[in-house]
């Protein structure tokens, strides 16, 4: 049931990225996928039109921006934490560190809306929320963000 486990890795994961707004946050989280093959520019393409519908910001410094990517074969997530927070149009007015960027299959339905749940369950711990704001190393981030950090 641990999807995050399936999505994630060290190499998506990116710890105190510059980016002074949204835009760019989103930018700088997309090109972690270029590893995988991924255009960034059609990855925040996707991202940007899933945010026109409503920001991805779920509040308490947390965002989770996802959009659906044609020819993904299977989910795929990035892990970033931004140097400063950025105004993201949180539900609570507050501004973003901690973005977590889910890609998902075209055709994804009951999956995407398990991992985000997944998700949102696990930044809803305030303390996995505030060791994610001084964890040191990405291995140490996956392990908090899989709940396997001991």
């Amino acid at each position: 049931m641990n999807h995050i486990a399936n999505l994630l890795d060290v190499e998506h994961i990116a710890l105190d990225l510059p980016a002074p707004d949204k835009h760019q946050a989103l930018a700088a989280a997309a090109r972690l996928f270029a590893r995988d093959g991924l255009d960034p520019v059609k990855v925040q393409a996707a991202l940007a039109e899933r945010e026109q519908l409503g920001s991805t910001g779920i509040g308490e410094g947390v965002a989770i921006p996802h959009g659906r990517l044609k020819g993904l074969a299977s989910p795929r997530g990035a892990f970033v934490r931004l140097a400063e927070p950025v105004p993201f149009d949180a539900c609570d007015g507050r501004p973003v560190r901690l973005v977590f960027v889910l890609l998902v299959p075209e055709q994804a339905t009951e999956e995407h809306l398990q991992i985000l749940s997944e998700l949102a369950e696990r930044f809803s711990d305030p303390a996995v929320r505030q060791a994610l704001t001084t964890v040191s190393d990405p291995e140490s981030a996956l392990g908090l963000l899989t709940g396997t950090d001991g």
